[in-house]
């Protein structure tokens, strides 16, 4: 690549499992794996953002970076025009219904299900498309505790391996998708910077078994 690309990719776990994504795709990681608190790493030909997962779309819609790493459950929340040309495969997880143990789901007919969630446009299509009437409850965190305390009678939650829930009591009723982290485009960098970007998603999908 003579051409530098930006990359904006998440601070955290998911982070970890990228590294050696990289690496495999001969990518250079020292500017990610360096101790440091900077936010901007590297340069040319490859520059790193190192952001929380939410923000990775949003920087790479508005151009201030052409790629990005993000969870798929993030991209079906929010709406972003952006070309999504590689699955990694890594940060597997699941969008779920879940609710107490022996919890009467779904609901009879005509009930109001309260749904808390931070994913609230994914559990409203879901819902709706299951046709059934729902009052949805923004939470943040511990979302968890919402059907324990009575706020709430299920969550939509990201589940990984579901000790969390058994821990409170709480089990999956329902699957609504499957997420993993996908490279992101933005659609006007990747047609302007084609060659230095196409082989770098070559290098990643090759990665991929």
């Amino acid at each position: 690549m003579n051409e530098s690309v930006t990359m904006a990719v998440p601070k955290g776990r998911v982070l970890e499992q990228l590294v050696p994504r990289f690496e495999a795709a001969g990518v250079d990681v020292s500017a990610l794996t360096m101790r440091s608190r900077k936010l901007i790493r590297g340069g040319t030909p490859l520059r790193f953002l190192l952001l929380k997962p939410d923000d990775v779309p949003t920087y790479v819609e508005y151009g201030a970076a052409d790629l990005g790493v993000v969870g798929r459950d993030v991209l079906l929340e929010r709406a972003y025009d952006l070309y999504a040309p590689v699955d990694l495969g890594i940060g597997r997880c699941r969008l779920a219904v879940a609710g107490m143990n022996g919890a009467a789901y779904p609901p009879k007919a005509g009930e109001v299900l309260r749904v808390a969630t931070k994913f609230p446009n994914v559990a409203s299509r879901h819902f709706a498309g299951r046709g059934l009437r729902v009052e949805v409850i923004f939470v943040q965190g511990s979302v968890e505790l919402a059907p324990l305390t009575g706020l709430a009678d299920v969550i939509v939650d990201i589940v990984e391996t579901g000790e969390t829930l058994r821990q409170n009591g709480l089990v999956v009723l329902e699957d609504i998708a499957h997420v993993s982290s996908v490279v992101v485009a933005n659609r006007v960098g990747l047609k302007r910077k084609r060659a230095a970007i196409a082989p770098l998603l070559d290098a990643l999908r090759a990665t991929i078994h």
